[in-house]
């Protein structure tokens, strides 16, 4: 592993990298709220066995990069700059938060040839409020971090709702969710594979939130799907009644 560092809106980003990204095809590998790139450890054997290049990072303020805060924009514009340095990623996979901005971060210059995204919320206002009762703050309290968040990127809180992108993206997705996770509800991951219509979702059971992210059966599901076999299922129908097809 090769340790770098690229500069982002003024901030040092941490990336740790396994052969030549420039060169060979690559995954990128993008962790989630106050986590880091090194997270993904447990991937990188079975990725160079693959025959992948690795890029992942510590997003600012997370790991050995610079930075006091960071928010969901600050996620999908260093995702933007790794993008801009490394090219387009064969692969890429993103954790929670992390998934979330990789999906957000897909655009006509810029996109992944397949993206996986574990435990990924779908909406940002329901996501501050579940971290705020974590945190126990009261409700009355969640108008104001809105309008902080607003102040301080530009961008409200609820039009980084991720459904009306996923509508735009036509690549291979998989989308995998824990039925027992508790921090990101997995109706959220279903939401993501009826919107998005070329994406398919696993369901796994008894990993939680991040068990799931270095279960050697996800490891193995994303390989397969990496390869391009069928993995996981199809989501159809109505928002209130889901019909699943294999």
């Amino acid at each position: 592993m090769e340790r770098q560092t690229i500069g982002v809106n003024n901030q040092d980003i941490a990336t740790y990298v396994w052969g030549d990204p420039t060169r060979q095809p690559y995954a990128l590998l993008v962790h989630g709220w106050s986590s880091f790139g090194l997270r993904f450890l447990p991937w990188v054997g079975r990725l160079r066995e693959a025959g992948l290049a690795i890029v992942t990072f510590d997003q600012p303020g997370h790991g050995f990069s610079t930075g006091e805060q960071c928010t969901l924009p600050d996620f999908v514009q260093t995702i933007h700059a790794i993008g801009r340095r490394y090219g387009h990623p064969r692969l890429a996979i993103g954790h929670s938060l992390g998934g979330a901005a990789l999906v957000l971060a897909q655009a006509e210059e810029w996109q992944a040839e397949r993206v996986v995204a574990i435990a990924p919320p779908a909406s940002m206002e329901a996501a501050a409020e579940r971290f705020m009762r974590f945190v126990k703050l009261g409700p009355h309290l969640l108008e104001g971090f809105l309008g902080w968040h607003e102040r301080a990127t530009g961008v409200k809180v609820r039009d980084l709702d991720v459904r009306p992108h996923l509508r735009t993206l036509g690549q291979p997705c998989l989308i995998v969710h824990d039925l027992d996770d508790f921090e990101v509800p997995w109706g959220e991951g279903e939401l993501y594979a009826y919107h998005w219509h070329s994406a398919r979702l696993l369901t796994t059971q008894g990993l939680g939130h991040h068990k799931v992210l270095d279960a050697p059966e996800v490891i193995d599901a994303v390989l397969a799907f990496t390869r391009g076999e069928r993995v996981g299922e199809r989501i159809v129908g109505s928002l209130n009644l889901s019909l699943v097809l294999g």
